[in-house]
């Protein structure tokens, strides 16, 4: 089974991170951090922020404190998004 999500690695200032786009619906999980951990390993084990949109297009984030407050203020449009699969085998 295959699952393709819009994601970006981001490199600042010595630090390297990762941004996957999930559904609204995420942040009421009780095991977000379960989930930011499997994105982590698509990263190769980079810390991984969860952004979601709203209807309105008014983005939210989920990860480590420093990197949200720092990728909340870049534009969206400046993010270099890429389409990533990842494979499920069972």
């Amino acid at each position: 089974m295959q699952m393709q999500f819009d994601g970006a690695v981001i490199k600042e200032r010595n630090v390297t991170f990762a941004i996957a786009v999930v559904k609204p619906s995420v942040f009421a999980s009780s095991d977000i951090e379960g989930l930011r951990k499997d994105f982590s390993r698509v990263f190769q084990n980079l810390p991984v922020v969860l952004m979601a949109q709203n209807a309105q297009g008014t983005a939210r984030y989920s990860g480590r404190r420093d990197l949200v407050n720092f990728i909340s203020k870049v534009p969206l449009n400046l993010i270099p998004w890429k389409k990533y699969t990842i494979n499920f085998y069972y």
